[in-house]
């Protein structure tokens, strides 16, 4: 299958959206497929407002119809909700094309947070951006009850995965020199310091220990400035930021309105436990449906309690709820969840 892939969340971005779409193409082609990606680099671009490391592209319809009219392609998928998906979007529509789309990101809650625009201006601007998708992929059961209460059509589920090789099991927390002169236990959060985040909950939470953060973003300069004690590693390279899971003690998830959580994941395939809300990321990523047991984590609304609680758990169950996860079962899914861009759907 030749499939057109249109993102604006792309690398050398660092985020979660882009982790899953490179392990994405990384597993379809191993399956044998063909995908094209679509990205920001392609275009002339200029700094998302308020969110630096993030380039989107500045007018592409024209630049990207002409791409789209050069290729061959059975399915195109958009992505994302920016230029670039909007773009695409209006050309599918234009030709009649089929095509999908994903939720990856609860962007109603983050203008909320960042610009004080009402949640039901946020959920209009996205449901008409999903409007005509012939398959909304989505990454929880909680997220797809969200959507469908606000009138999303076409809801399909699509879970994630996690490189279990690259993060590698530690049975016992691992030595890693950078933090080695920081009081024990270590409490970690990995990702991008900003709104939709609630990153200043773990910074305030009461910890008999030290906090390490991983990641920048709009709000680290004044964070940096209000927190003094936690220690702050920025971005790092993967592997790097591996041996970083290996080395804590527990890892602390503050976000209430992630629709996934991929770093929870990447975590306990190391054997770090998890302390998060009980919220819907969280829960796909802790909570069997079938067997209502949690696994791997703590799951509470007081979360420095949780995160004391998640320390009591062994490293071996947060690597076996991990090894539940996997990217081949997951570029499977979203393979099935695809439409022919040339079927009679309009």
């Amino acid at each position: 299958m030749k499939l057109v892939l249109v993102t604006d969340a792309w690398q050398p971005q660092v985020n979660g959206v882009v982790t899953t779409l490179v392990e994405l193409v990384k597993e379809l082609n191993l399956a044998g497929h063909t995908v094209e990606v679509i990205h920001p680099g392609m275009f002339q671009t200029k700094p998302c407002p308020g969110y630096a490391g993030i380039d989107l592209a500045v007018k592409p319809k024209n630049q990207l119809q002409n791409l789209l009219k050069s290729m061959a392609f059975d399915a195109i998928h958009l992505a994302t909700e920016g230029p670039l998906g909007w773009a695409a979007r209006s050309i599918c529509q234009k030709n009649k094309w089929c095509y999908t789309t994903a939720y990856h990101t609860r962007f109603p809650e983050i203008l909320k947070a960042a610009l004080k625009l009402p949640l039901w201006i946020g959920y209009a601007i996205f449901k008409h951006f999903h409007r005509h998708s012939a398959g909304v992929m989505v990454p929880t059961i909680g997220v797809l009850n969200l959507l469908s209460k606000q009138g999303f059509k076409n809801l399909k589920p699509w879970t994630h995965g996690v490189d279990v090789n690259l993060f590698d099991y530690s049975h016992e927390p691992a030595e890693y020199p950078p933090l080695a002169h920081l009081k024990r236990p270590l409490a970690i959060f990995v990702g991008r310091v900003s709104y939709e985040k609630n990153i200043e909950t773990f910074l305030k939470m009461p910890f008999e220990g030290s906090k390490v953060v991983c990641g920048v973003g709009p709000l680290e300069a004044d964070l940096k400035k209000r927190y003094a004690g936690i220690t702050w590693l920025g971005l790092l390279p993967r592997p790097e930021l591996a041996r970083v899971y290996s080395t804590a003690d527990v890892f602390v998830f503050p976000s209430r309105h992630e629709t996934f959580g991929l770093v929870m994941l990447e975590a306990m395939a190391c054997g770090t436990p998890v302390a998060a809300f009980p919220v819907d990321g969280p829960q796909e990523v802790l909570l069997n449906h079938q067997t209502g047991v949690i696994k791997g984590g703590v799951l509470g609304d007081d979360l420095a309690a949780a995160t004391q609680s998640a320390l009591n758990i062994p490293r071996y169950l947060a690597r076996e709820r991990a090894m539940e996860f996997s990217w081949e079962k997951s570029s499977t899914s979203f393979i099935e969840n695809l439409v022919s861009a040339k079927s009679n759907a309009w």
